[in-house]
C-alpha cells in the first residue's frame, strides 16, 4: 500500500487541493518536525522557535508579530501561514507588511519553504501564488520576494508565478548572493 502523500498523480487525477493558514495548538509536532528537517538543509521553517518554548506563547509570539505589537530586529509586522494539503503540512508562507532596510535588499516581502518529502510537485508553486494573494490583501502593492542565487528551483518558481528579476546583490555576512524580484500587482 502506498503512502498517500508520495504517490504519483495519474493523467486523469487532479494534485489534491493546497490552503495557506495560520498555526494552531494542534500543529506543534508537526511543525517541530518541519523545523528539524529544513535545518538539514540551513533554513528554517519557524522564525525564533526556541526548543524548550511553550507552543501557545509562540502562537501568541506570531500573533503579536503580525499585529506589528512585538517585531523581530531587521524584521517588520508579517503573517505567518502553514501550507496545507489533504491534512497534511508540506510547507510554510511568511508574508512581510513592510519593507525594512534588510528585508528589501535580501529578505523580501515573502519568504516561504517545502518540506523536503513534499517537493518538486508543484506546492512551491502555489504556495507563492497564494502568499502573493495574501500580500495584496495586507496592502503590499509591489511585491520583492528573494532567492539564494544558487537556488535554480526556487528561481523557477518566482519567474513562473510572474516576478521579474531585478538584480542579484552581494551576500551579507559571507552568505550565498541574493536574486530580487517584483510582482506587480497591478499586472498580476
Amino acid at each position: 500500500m502506498s503512502d498517500p502523500g508520495t504517490q504519483q498523480l495519474s493523467a486523469d487525477m487532479h494534485p489534491p487541493t493546497l490552503a495557506l493558514r495560520p498555526l494552531s495548538i494542534s500543529d506543534e509536532g508537526e511543525v517541530r518536525l518541519a523545523q528539524l528537517e529544513l535545518m538539514t538543509d540551513g533554513f528554517n521553517f519557524l522564525h525564533g522557535l526556541g526548543e524548550e518554548e511553550p507552543w501557545p506563547s509562540y502562537l501568541d509570539r506570531l500573533e503579536r508579530i503580525r499585529t506589528g505589537a512585538e517585531v523581530i530586529e531587521d524584521w517588520a509586522p508579517e503573517t505567518f501561514l502553514v501550507a496545507e494539503v489533504a491534512g497534511q503540512l508540506v510547507g510554510r508562507a511568511s508574508v512581510r507588511h513592510r519593507l525594512t532596510p534588510f528585508l528589501a535588499q535580501w529578505g523580501g516581502h515573502i519568504g516561504y519553504a517545502v518540506r523536503p518529502a513534499f517537493r518538486r510537485r508543484g506546492y512551491a508553486t502555489e504556495i507563492l501564488r497564494q502568499a502573493l494573494l495574501v500580500a495584496r490583501e495586507v496592502g503590499v502593492q509591489r511585491v520583492l520576494v528573494t532567492c539564494d542565487d544558487t537556488n535554480v528551483g526556487s528561481a523557477r518558481v518566482i519567474e513562473r508565478c510572474g516576478g521579474v528579476l531585478q538584480n542579484v546583490v552581494a551576500a551579507q555576512h559571507g552568505t550565498t548572493p541574493k536574486r530580487r524580484y517584483w510582482f506587480e500587482h497591478a499586472t498580476g
